[in-house]
């Protein structure tokens, strides 16, 4: 179970984030930000952040990851790597390695790759 520290980032809307690339937008390259991102669209890169990330449900993310917490309700071919957690939803899909302290798979999500969990 994701502890209370963890749940403000999955309470938050829309509007919560700083910035959301949306449904109609494909972006390829790399993707740096220091405060809340969503990704609605498709991203083909590398994401590097210091601050959380949302993949909603129906985004396409072919991308290396790296940031502060990371929640998957979309899809991602990569490797995750998140210094507090990556929490993948049951509509979610992660095909690649995940690195992070605490790694939550909601029964019926789809993951393929090796989970390493370190403190």
């Amino acid at each position: 179970m994701v502890d209370n520290k963890d749940n403000d980032l999955l309470d938050l809307d829309e509007e919560d984030y700083d910035t959301v690339l949306a449904p109609d937008i494909e972006f390829t390259g790399t993707i740096e930000f220091t405060e809340p991102f969503m990704i609605k669209g498709k991203v083909s890169g590398q994401i590097m952040a210091t601050s959380d990330l949302l993949i909603d449900e129906g985004a396409l993310v072919k991308a290396d990851i790296q940031a502060n917490r990371v929640v998957i309700k979309g899809s991602v071919e990569g490797n995750v790597t998140a210094t507090q957690i990556v929490h993948v939803f049951s509509s979610g899909r992660l095909n690649g390695d995940v690195s992070a302290p605490e790694v939550v798979l909601d029964s019926g999500c789809f993951f393929s790759g090796i989970c390493t969990m370190s403190r």
